[in-house]
């Protein structure tokens, strides 16, 4: 009963995370993590957990996303769902030592990117790089980040976002969610068939999810910029120095 009680209320937070920015993943893998699933079987199941709670969310933000044009949507979901694919596989061969040393490396650097973009945006502008709005190679990138460790997706999605000069936070709220239904298709799939997911832990928190998406995507129209942004680097940093200290 004391799992089931974890398990439900770490979906439902990581539906609302999610919804509002990112890194509902910090709750579902850590959870999967105390109840005795080892760190690849528990990030394979965390990742088929959060799966609807995208959708719902995105439904919640339908609007935003719809002021993106179609061209746009269509090729970034191709690039999503390849570079998911490509991910999974690679968490696929890879062992759960290699998968525990590599994470917290990926999340403090996704924090940091989103914590410092105005920052990033203009020294882009000063210099000759340059941040493609809808570019292929950067999101293809973090679409392998997603496939292999779903944690701090929704971070590094929205860091990507801000490089692309993106200025609303609802609309890369809402692109975000959508982009994360995506790759978390493809790398679900492919758990699936390599069966690696427990499907009863994953069926609780998922149920969950989908509710904390509905609720997230309204609070984000109420919560202030500044709120949902500090949440972000709190949720960041706080799991940075977890993963660290499991290392």
């Amino acid at each position: 009963m004391t799992d089931f009680i974890l398990l439900i209320l770490a979906g439902l937070g990581a539906g609302i995370i999610n919804a509002l920015a990112g890194g509902g993943t910090f709750l579902t893998f850590p959870a999967l993590v105390f109840i005795g699933l080892p760190p690849v079987v528990a990030n394979a199941t965390s990742a088929v957990a959060v799966f609807p709670g995208y959708l719902a969310a995105a439904a919640g933000f339908r609007a935003e996303i719809g002021a993106i044009k179609r061209h746009d949507l269509i090729k970034a979901s191709v690039v999503a769902l390849a570079g998911g694919l490509a991910g999974a596989g690679l968490l696929l061969v890879s062992s759960n030592e290699v998968f525990s040393l590599v994470v917290p490396f990926l999340l403090l650097i996704a924090t940091v990117i989103f914590a410092f973009q105005k920052q990033i945006q203009v020294a882009l502008r000063d210099s000759r790089l340059k941040a493609t709005p809808y570019g292929s190679v950067g999101l293809f990138l973090v679409s392998v980040y997603g496939g292999y460790f779903n944690g701090g997706l929704g971070i590094v999605l929205l860091a990507l976002f801000a490089l692309w000069g993106m200025q609303s936070l609802n609309q890369m709220n809402g692109l975000k969610n959508a982009m994360s239904f995506v790759i978390s298709a493809i790398s679900v799939a492919a758990f699936a068939l390599a069966g690696i997911v427990e499907w009863r832990e994953a069926a609780i928190m998922a149920v969950a999810a989908v509710a904390g998406g509905f609720i997230g995507a309204k609070l984000a129209r109420i919560l202030p910029d500044i709120v949902i942004r500090g949440g972000i680097i709190a949720i960041g940093l706080s799991m940075s120095v977890v993963f660290f200290a499991r290392m």
